[in-house]
């Protein structure tokens, strides 16, 4: 072959090198290409959890659903047991949101604490957690013990406050479960906290019942109980906390907390104790789902 043909050859395989370098190089701007850009990453799943608890499971209900609502890619573990049964998987990261309550929560990492205020507890809890868990705003709604009276005997003698049951004239007897009798906020702690004596009536399961006849006129009745908007009680104010506090928490994830403060802190401000009941009240006398339950008071 002549050095003239050889030279021929070679110019042309150097042009179609060339073309198909400026196609590959025009192909990579295509804007269909469907290859993802560089430093491209999946949304979080963010995996909400809950109690075996009809209460906490409308909670973690809400908390899904307002994510949702906000573009987050959303995972639900509701009916997982109680602490012992989720804290394993919240510690571990499985579950990465879950609706708690402080003064129970911290108990449970600080056997000893002597917090007893909701700011108190509040703040032991944020000290007693975990680096790489956290939580967001506490809700005023609370899920804790309290005393209660009926809304006849509290307009009688003008009660809002645990402390105005020293100006009732007539004999008080309190109800609640058998073991209030032993617990430091039972008529011991009320007397030496308040100055305040009562008889004691071991109710058990039927102290609202109790109260309601008359058979007892102050009752140890958990706050977010639906039977006090049903029944039309009054939750007695605790200024020198008698109780542990105990309000809605969200438990989280530190990895993912600043993502979601926004849309949760959101929620706690507007979860009060009457809209807590009101919740419950849904539950267990309107006999709706949660998912139904949480979208209307969300929209609402």
């Amino acid at each position: 072959m002549s050095s003239t043909r050889i030279s021929r050859l070679g110019s042309v395989l150097i042009i179609a090198l060339t073309a198909t370098l400026a196609l590959s190089s025009c192909s990579s701007d295509d804007p269909l290409a469907t290859s993802p850009a560089e430093g491209d990453e999946s949304p979080v799943t963010i995996v909400v959890g809950s109690q075996a608890y009809y209460s906490n499971e409308i909670i973690a209900e809400i908390y899904a659903q307002a994510l949702e609502s906000d573009g987050a890619n959303v995972e639900r573990r509701f009916n997982i047991g109680q602490r012992d049964a989720y804290m394993p998987q919240i510690e571990s990261g499985a579950i990465t949101l879950f609706p708690e309550y402080t003064g129970n929560l911290l108990q449970y990492l600080d056997a000893d604490t002597q917090a007893r205020s909701a700011d108190d507890v509040y703040a032991a809890l944020q000290d007693a957690l975990p680096d790489d868990l956290t939580v967001l705003d506490q809700a005023s709604a609370s899920d804790q013990d309290s005393y209660t009276v009926t809304r006849a005997f509290a307009d009688q003698y003008e009660l809002t406050s645990i402390s105005d049951l020293a100006d009732v004239s007539e004999p008080l007897t309190l109800g609640g479960p058998p073991e209030l009798a032993e617990r430091p906020y039972g008529p011991t702690g009320l007397s030496s906290t308040y100055g305040i004596e009562v008889g004691f009536s071991a109710t058990g399961d039927t102290t609202v019942e109790d109260l309601v006849a008359g058979t007892v006129n102050v009752a140890n009745v958990y706050t977010a109980d639906p039977r006090i908007q049903t029944e039309d009680l009054v939750v007695l104010e605790d200024p020198e906390a008698l109780f542990l506090a105990s309000n809605v928490v969200p438990l989280v994830n530190t990895e993912i907390a600043d993502e979601v403060a926004a849309t949760i802190n959101a929620v706690s401000a507007k979860l009060t104790p009457e809209s807590l009941i009101a919740l419950n009240v849904q539950s267990t006398v309107d006999e709706k789902s949660p998912a139904d339950i949480a979208a209307a008071w969300l929209t609402g």
